[in-house]
């Protein structure tokens, strides 16, 4: 397991996990989202080829719609 921070917060992901795997553990594979992976945005097709790294920084945005 490694520690990245996630929102602020401490969060443990096992070795070689991708965002792609990260976001279907949490329940949010194929939400509107936006992905800031060390103070960069990630394009959708990035996901599964970013594997995480012990102190990344991840920020998941959802998108809300209103009108």
């Amino acid at each position: 397991m490694i520690e990245i921070q996630l929102n602020g917060e401490a969060y443990e992901v096992e070795a070689g996990c991708t965002i792609s795997k990260m976001l279907e553990g949490m329940g949010l594979a194929g939400k509107r989202i936006a992905i800031e992976y060390n103070q960069d945005i990630l394009l959708k097709s990035e996901h599964e080829q970013t594997t995480l790294q012990a102190n990344d920084r991840v920020e998941v945005v959802h998108a809300i719609g209103g009108g």
